[in-house]
Parts: structure tokens; C-alpha cells; sequence
């Protein structure tokens, strides 16, 4: 059962061929089983699981079934779920049960999910490799000496190992397209304020998006209808009724008009990922696309301008946790400034420490409109390429990540070849569009992912694209070695 897709659920439980008790229980114990070699889950909700699981299968006894009910799912651990902890990956919230659920976790338990417990993820969801985490590295279930991708690494992993059909992930520079390219899965950030970002642990307000990490673009249009509402809670969230986000996977995509931008596919690139990358663009040719070279000339800016914005957005946000208001508070304190600078310097790790500081630097006096200022304004030449580009064609193509998964602890002490690895992912946070990442092939044994960039709220339209390489193609049916 562990091997069914999301949709293939839905079938199996309305045609009563087994119960949600049944495959929850079954992905229950095979978390129990593999899981302590992938350190995907930090929390696992078990009998909470159980009882949601019996709860579905009385409702779809009544012929009263919302749309996902009964299908197992996971959460990443930013978001904040109702009596059960969310640590956001930090010592700092490790002991954090909030009282209320996110927007996200509402919505899924208002169309009958159930929810498997907490996923791993970096720090505060900063990082590229989900090495950060309080609770430990992330492996990657295709080559476990590999990291996952980050910081929805968890989430990704969880799902390649097929311990769980899909999983809710977020996307501040890339976190739910990298992983996705390293683990096989698809995954999908859509247009900034398409999901409600309430109650999701903020790291960089202006830039974060939850969205979902699937196998297939069949499921992730399952869960993004779901996920997908207007929210007067979070004042970013835009005033959208929700979309049937599958009504239109299976249209012909004859004629369409793919941008290539060369940017995206010149030095730096891994010569295998390119070779995967040009061959799914040559896929596309045969169902009808036309491919289009095009030119984003601002991207190069992209990485460093995202690391003075998102940094600077951290501080403010994080500026909270101080063992006073919120968060891990120090021992026996000498004085208030005792409490408050062990607090946070115990709390903290490593990388969040990092971009707290860098971050407070920006914004400083005397350097706001050195920095801060002008990745503002740099942010808007990124944007504007955009436009122009979707003037010319109907959606943008390229390369996920610059490299397959590479090993745990190799670029630790390298933070800017670290975060070079969003390079292909990041200029699509900073101008608000959706993106997507779906599996493509393999290089040297490891996934390699095609991204796909859309239009503002052309989610639909980047998922029946999605699906019909799908339909085509068999890279996102391939199961990982340690998933068998």
C-alpha cells in the first residue's frame, strides 16, 4: 500500500478495496521500520493518526467524504499544529505545543487528511542541505550518505521513501524545488500569497510560501486545492475563492511556448544535469512545445541580493525568541542581559546565529541604503525580466539545482557554495511566481529535477504540464534503494 499515489488512495478507500485504518496503520509502521535511517520525522503522531484514520472511515461509510478524506499526510514542522509540538527544527522551540492550528493544517483536516506526525526540516527553514536541524540531518532514501536538499528535506525524504504519499513543505529560496530534485518527488512553491501563511513559523515574511511535495503532479494538484483559500487572517494571503487545481491536467499542451533562459544553462551547471534537463526539454518538443531562448539578465543578482533581503527579514522575525516572550530560556541567569544573550546563543545554532547577524548589519543605521535598499531595488529588475519574458512565452524551463544531492558535510564550511545551490530556484521567490520541480532523470545514479516557472496564478497551467510529461515519461515512478 506504501507504493499508492495520493489519487490512487482516494480510489482504493471509495471503492472500499482496504480502510484509511488500514494504510495508516501500514505507513505507521513502516515510519517505525525505516525511518531511523532517514531521520525524516521529528514528531510522529500515531495515535492521533489512528483515530483521525477511524473518524474518515465512518465518514466514508456515510457517503459524506470531503475530498481528501482518509489520506495519510505529513507536515513540515514550521507549521503549527494544535496540541502537538512544532520546533521548526530548533532547540529553541523544542519544547513548543501550540494551541491553535496554521491555516494550512485547518484546511487539511477540513477535507478528512490525516496527519502522520511532524517532518524534519533545517533550522528555522534556513539552509540547502538539511544539516541544521536540532534533531539531526536528513539522509537522502536514494544514497543515505547524501543529504535530501533543504530545508523541506524532510518532507522530501519522507515521501521518496514512500512512507507518506505527500507532505506540506515551504519555499523561501527554493526549499520545496531543491529537495524535490534531489529525492526524485515533485514539488510545487506556488505564487506568493496563493497559501494562507498563517500560523506557519516566519522566516523571511516577504518571501515564504507553503505549497506540496508529491510523487506525482496529480497529487500535487490534490493537495494545492486544498491548501489553496483566501485567508483573512494573513493579510498577504490573496482574496481567491479555491481552485479545482486538476480540472485541467489532462488538456493538450500543443503549441506551447516554452522559455529556455541561457542563464540558466551556462558554466556552473553540472554537464549531466544539463544533459537530463536538455532531454525532458526535447520530451516537451514531442508533445506538441516550441522552445524559446530567452535571456533573464538580472538573475546573476539574484543570490545576492535574496542574502540581504530574506537575512534581513530573519532578524526582525526571529527577534522574538528571546527566553523572555518566546522560546528556549537560558539557566540560572546572572542578569536580564545574561538571560537574554545565553538564550538566544544556546537556542540558536549555527546558521540561524548567521543570518540574525548579517541581517542586523543590513538593516543597521549607516547601511540600510547600502544594502538593504538597493536588493530592494535589485529585486525589482528581477521581477521585471519576468514580465517581459512571460510577454514572449507561455512558461520558463531550466535546471532545479545546479548539481545532484551532494554528501553530508561537504560544504559545511563553505556557506556561499552552500548557498549557491538555490541559485536556480531563488529569483522566482523574489519576484512572487509559482514554480515547480518534477523528476527528469538521473545523474550518476541521483534524481535530477526540471523546474518549470509559471506565470502569477498559473498554477493550473504549470500542473498540466507537469502532468502530461508524466503521462509520458516514467522518471517519477522510480523508487529510491532505500525505500524498497
Amino acid at each position: 500500500m506504501h507504493q499508492l499515489t495520493i489519487a490512487e488512495i482516494i480510489r482504493g478507500l471509495r471503492d472500499k478495496q482496504f480502510s484509511s485504518v488500514e494504510i495508516t496503520s501500514h505507513l505507521l509502521e513502516r515510519i517505525q521500520e525505516l525511518d531511523s535511517q532517514f531521520n525524516s520525522f521529528i514528531t510522529v503522531t500515531g495515535d492521533q493518526a489512528i483515530k483521525q484514520a477511524a473518524a474518515a472511515d465512518a465518514r466514508l461509510a456515510q457517503g459524506d467524504a470531503p475530498a481528501l478524506c482518509g489520506v495519510p499526510i505529513a507536515h513540515k514542522d514550521i507549521f503549527c499544529t494544535n496540541g502537538v509540538r512544532t520546533s521548526c527544527g530548533s532547540k529553541m522551540l523544542d519544547n513548543f505545543v501550540p494551541p491553535y492550528d496554521a491555516t494550512v493544517v485547518d484546511n487539511f483536516q477540513q477535507a478528512g487528511a490525516v496527519s502522520l506526525g511532524k517532518t524534519n526540516m533545517d533550522e528555522f527553514a534556513m539552509g540547502s542541505s538539511n544539516e541544521s536541524s536540532f534533531y539531526g540531518a536528513v539522509k537522502n532514501p536514494w544514497d543515505v550518505e547524501r543529504i535530501p536538499g533543504g530545508s523541506s528535506g524532510g518532507s522530501a525524504a519522507a515521501v521518496a521513501a514512500q512512507l507518506v504519499p505527500g507532505t506540506t513543505a515551504t519555499d523561501t529560496g527554493g526549499s520545496i524545488r531543491q529537495p524535490a530534485a534531489m529525492t526524485g518527488t515533485t514539488g510545487l512553491k506556488p505564487t506568493y500569497g496563493r497559501v494562507s501563511r498563517w500560523g506557519m513559523i516566519a522566516f523571511a515574511s516577504s518571501l515564504d510560501q507553503g505549497g506540496p511535495i508529491t510523487r506525482t503532479a496529480e497529487d500535487a494538484a490534490l493537495m494545492l486545492s486544498v491548501m489553496a483559500s483566501p485567508d483573512k487572517k494573513d493579510s498577504t494571503c490573496l482574496d481567491r475563492p479555491a481552485e479545482d487545481y486538476t480540472a485541467k491536467l489532462n488538456d493538450a499542451i500543443d503549441g506551447l511556448k516554452i522559455g529556455v533562459p541561457s542563464e540558466y544553462l551556462s558554466d556552473g551547471l553540472d554537464s549531466e544535469v544539463r544533459a537530463r534537463v536538455q532531454e525532458a526539454l526535447n520530451e516537451y518538443e514531442k508533445l506538441g512545445a516550441k522552445l524559446v531562448e530567452i535571456s533573464l539578465p538580472h538573475s546573476k543578482l539574484a543570490v545576492p541580493s535574496y542574502y540581504v533581503i530574506a537575512p534581513a527579514e530573519a532578524s526582525a522575525n526571529l527577534s522574538r525568541f528571546d527566553g523572555v516572550r518566546y522560546g528556549y530560556r537560558c539557566e540560572n541567569p546572572a542578569d536580564l542581559r545574561d538571560l537574554y544573550m545565553r538564550s538566544r546563543g544556546e537556542g540558536f545554532g549555527e546558521e540561524v546565529k548567521r543570518r540574525i547577524l548579517v541581517g542586523s548589519y543590513a538593516l543597521s543605521a549607516g547601511y540600510y541604503d547600502a544594502y538593504y535598499n538597493k536588493a530592494q531595488q535589485v529585486r525589482r529588475l528581477i521581477k521585471q525580466d519576468f514580465v517581459d519574458a512571460f510577454d514572449k512565452v507561455d512558461v520558463i524551463m531550466g535546471p532545479t539545482a545546479p548539481n545532484p544531492a551532494f554528501k553530508l558535510g561537504e560544504k559545511n564550511a563553505d556557506p556561499v557554495a552552500m548557498y549557491l545551490e538555490d541559485i536556480y530556484t531563488i529569483a522566482t521567490n523574489l519576484a512572487g511566481l509559482p514554480g515547480m520541480s518534477i523528476p527528469c532523470g538521473f545523474a550518476r545514479g541521483l534524481p535530477v529535477g526540471l523546474q518549470i516557472i509559471g506565470n502569477y496564478l498559473d498554477e493550473a497551467r504549470m500542473l498540466n504540464i507537469a502532468h502530461q510529461f508524466q503521462q509520458a515519461t516514467d522518471w517519477h515512478q522510480k523508487t529510491a534503494p532505500a525505500a524498497e
